[in-house]
């Protein structure tokens, strides 16, 4: 019973509680923000959970108008782009917003997969590990959920 006390008067044996009633939100103070997200799954939760995470980065409030990001697929994360997947009307809304879709060469080249198989709409580079370590280099944010 003692936990559901107000928020405001917290337990004597719940002290981490008082830490919660004094965390400070972290406040947009650059003009502009890049984020790359990496995706070297092909498993559909993971995809979808991953396209979700990029869309409610651009919806938040505190980044709104300032964030860049860039999806990179490599590994088995190349099926978010496969034409036969689920994930294309997604993947235009996010493209739409400016979210730069980008795919691994090296990952369609050693699995022997056509860019014919894969959405038109997407861009390449050389290698997704090697678009991960550049970004970061720049001073992008490295999301890997």
């Amino acid at each position: 019973m003692q936990y559901l006390q107000s928020y405001y008067s917290l337990p004597s044996n719940l002290p981490w509680l008082k830490t919660v009633r004094n965390f400070n939100l972290a406040k947009s103070k650059n003009k502009q923000y890049y984020a790359l997200y990496a995706l070297n799954s092909g498993d559909e939760q993971k995809i979808a959970g991953t396209l979700r995470n990029i869309k409610n980065a651009l919806e938040d409030p505190r980044l709104k108008g300032k964030l860049h990001i860039e999806l990179i697929a490599f590994s088995g994360g190349v099926a978010v782009f496969d034409k036969k997947g689920p994930f294309k009307e997604t993947l235009l809304d996010l493209k739409s917003r400016g979210v730069d879709l980008v795919q691994c060469e090296n990952t369609i080249r050693e699995r022997k997969i056509e860019k014919s198989s894969l959405y038109d709409f997407i861009s390449y580079v050389p290698s997704g590990n090697g678009e991960i370590i550049l970004r970061h280099y720049e001073g992008w944010a490295i999301v890997h959920p």
